[in-house]
């Protein structure tokens, strides 16, 4: 479904993504992981299009999307979750989301749509929110909630906007230990459909070890490892690169 070969971007002369060839099959979820610094984030803005390449190519169901803006991509089915929230603060949670099912439906952005129009897409909203445990919350003005909720939130909005390509970057980070396993659950759920690629970037390894079909490790912008989780955490290159040196180890 998703692909990028030789995927690469500079800034001046510093390659923060280098020749990065992958594939990402439906019904799969990939973790990629590396120390920071290594080009994940990048990576993502580059498949998703805040960036664009200094050479190579991202294609999605074999059509190269390279050139294509970020919001064509979402339309085509890329659907992405940052490490910094992306909401409209000052409308309520309830609009927040319904907003992102009316984009689905073909309706745009349009925040003065009668409401009345579409009650359909109001019921679906207030489902999702049920679902991301923040319909209680629901008639607050996004800026309100709490770092947790606001990423819960973001994650509704993706699921409203029901992408064959969901992006999740550290979406657990800032939470607390009450919140993540509702996020964790939301993946859980998304992932056992099995109609949808999943991309993972997380630095906690015991939820990469729990999700991930697959693991791909990234170190000064180069992919340096893939397979599957056990095979690529043992591996000596992801020990030095990722966990620590084995000598450090010995010597600890």
């Amino acid at each position: 479904m998703l692909e990028t070969r030789q995927l690469s971007i500079r800034f001046g002369g510093h390659v923060a993504v280098d020749r990065v060839s992958c594939a990402f099959a439906p019904g799969t979820l990939t973790a990629i992981v590396g120390p920071n610094g290594a080009g994940k984030t990048t990576y993502f803005n580059l498949i998703s299009g805040q960036l664009r390449a200094s050479e190579g190519a991202v294609l999605l169901d074999g059509m190269d999307i390279t050139r294509l803006p970020a919001p064509v991509r979402t339309r085509r089915g890329l659907g992405r979750a940052f490490q910094l929230t992306q909401l409209f603060p000052q409308l309520s949670v309830l609009e927040n989301v319904r907003l992102a099912v009316q984009a689905r439906h073909g309706g745009g952005l349009n925040v003065w749509q009668v409401w009345l129009d579409r009650q359909d897409w109001i019921v679906e909203a207030r489902d999702i929110l049920a679902g991301v445990q923040l319909l209680d919350r629901a008639e607050a003005p996004a800026a309100s909630l709490p770092h947790g909720d606001q990423r819960k939130l973001e994650v509704a909005v993706l699921m409203a906007l029901e992408p064959r390509v969901y992006m999740f970057d550290e979406p657990t980070a800032g939470m607390s230990v009450d919140e993540v396993p509702v996020v964790l659950n939301l993946i859980r759920r998304l992932k056992a459909r099995r109609d949808c690629t999943i991309l993972l970037v997380e630095h906690k390894m015991d939820v990469v070890r729990e999700l991930a079909d697959r693991i791909v490790v990234l170190h000064n912008g180069a992919l340096v490892a893939d397979g599957e989780p056990e095979a690529v955490i043992a591996s000596d290159i992801v020990q030095q690169a990722y966990l620590g040196t084995s000598e450090q180890a010995e010597a600890a």
